[in-house]
């Protein structure tokens, strides 16, 4: 527990307390329809719709956990998978601190697809962020396509946790984002001064989307350049 990180008390003259300590961003990755956004959903609002409508561009969710005495807010951003979109989702990459990699347990091609996000991960993610495997819809297994075992196998060729999850029987999902929270806690530990900014100061996709103009605008020649 890093109490000497935690931010003093608020002056009396503050009117409103603190509502968090640090604040992370979490990424869902995977192919249209391995239920990255039914995730979501459970996870921040105890929901789960059966329908099936794909997202458009980027959307995202807020939660707060508490881990080790530190109020951790995250924000869960949750993108398209088709691949018209993937140009607008990969300039989140960079942003992000963790990322979950999504497969659905009952359809081979977006198990074998996982290499390529992992790719693209690689590529435009920061060097220190931190990755869990998700084979989601376990509550099918019926229908199953894809082993437990080749999930675990393929988790350990990455170095990342693996989670078998259902956001419909609500199966290891507040499990996986704690996870995931906890090893971006970890990895952020000298650095959780940086991270920890001012409720008034989360960025909206808008706020986001007009930074990364700016910046292309001003450094085009950059390593990370999404133009």
């Amino acid at each position: 527990i890093w109490t000497g990180l935690l931010p003093a008390p608020p002056l009396p003259q503050r009117t409103m307390a603190k509502q968090y300590d640090v604040l992370f961003r979490l990424l869902l990755l995977g192919d249209s329809g391995v239920g990255k956004t039914c995730l979501l959903c459970r996870f921040t609002d105890n929901e789960f719709h059966s329908s099936h409508i794909s997202t458009i561009g980027v959307d995202f969710k807020m939660k707060t956990l508490e881990i080790d005495g530190i109020k951790v807010r995250i924000q869960i951003w949750d993108t398209a998978g088709q691949e018209r979109y993937q140009t607008i989702t990969k300039q989140y990459y960079r942003r992000a601190q963790g990322i979950f990699l999504v497969y659905d347990i009952t359809s081979e091609r977006s198990f074998q697809h996982i290499m390529k996000w992992a790719s693209d991960v690689d590529e435009y993610a920061p060097d220190h962020v931190q990755k869990i495997l998700i084979g989601n819809k376990s509550d099918e297994d019926q229908k199953r396509q894809v082993a437990r075992e080749q999930g675990s196998k393929l988790a350990k060729t990455y170095g990342m946790d693996f989670f078998e999850t259902s956001a419909c029987t609500n199966y290891n999902i507040k499990e996986s984002f704690t996870r995931l929270t906890e090893l971006v806690l970890q990895a952020n530990k000298k650095e959780l001064d940086v991270l920890r900014v001012p409720f008034s100061e989360e960025l909206s996709i808008a706020d986001l989307e007009e930074e990364e103009t700016q910046r292309d605008a001003g450094s085009s020649s950059q390593k990370n350049c999404w133009c």
